[in-house]
């Protein structure tokens, strides 16, 4: 279901009119998360640490109103679910692009999830399926890579406001606290550096749970 924002009595009206025009209307930042206790949560439930965080992430997206907004046009579409586009391996070392569907429940998540990473694992190519709707994030693990900056490939002529979500390499210290990078990029016409500080906050907090 989709809603319309009233941009002619919105706070960021004259913010989103400016950033709108820009050919790079994308910001980023990179953030350190303690993965620490949803690490272990995790295991003792015997489930995929990535199919885990990615749930966290969603979770997150979901609760941040400006999160949910995409552009259609002149107008700002509020979305009441949004889901996530990840990018799954294979064993040949390619990926293809998911279509993951948000759910609260972890334990139906988790299936969905399970599905839609098998059903990649088994096909070939980039586009395994349509998407006919923007209602998603962008979504990639890089775990390979212990990033403290990261830039995105961008078609400036496509319309594109979904938020792009990435996260690194998982260190360990001394003392046993685990650490991933996570790197966010928003459309600055829907959403400031404060709404991505609300998101990584009410993110870490799930990640602690």
């Amino acid at each position: 279901m989709k809603t319309f924002l009233d941009i002619e009595n919105w706070n960021r009206k004259e913010h989103f009119k400016f950033f709108k025009q820009m050919e790079e209307p994308f910001f980023g930042v990179t953030v350190e998360i303690d993965c620490t206790k949803a690490y272990a949560t995790s295991k003792e439930l015997k489930t995929s640490f990535f199919i885990y965080y990615l749930h966290k992430t969603l979770v997150a997206v979901n609760a941040i109103e400006p999160f949910r907004y995409r552009i259609l046009e002149d107008q700002i579409v509020i979305n009441d679910r949004i889901d996530g586009s990840a990018t799954i391996g294979r064993a040949d070392n390619t990926f293809g692009f998911s279509l993951i569907e948000y759910h609260p429940d972890y334990s139906i998540f988790e299936q969905i999830a399970t599905t839609e990473i098998e059903r990649i694992q088994n096909t070939t190519g980039l586009f395994t399926r349509a998407f006919e709707e923007d209602n998603v994030i962008h979504f990639s693990a890089i775990p390979w890579v212990n990033f403290t900056s990261l830039s995105h490939a961008r078609s400036y002529t496509f319309p594109d406001s979904c938020p792009k979500i990435s996260f690194g390499k998982m260190r360990i210290s001394e003392n046993g606290k685990k650490t991933m990078p996570m790197s966010i990029h928003v459309h600055h016409g829907l959403m400031d550096g404060f709404h991505v500080g609300q998101m990584v906050d009410y993110f870490q907090e799930q990640m602690n749970k």
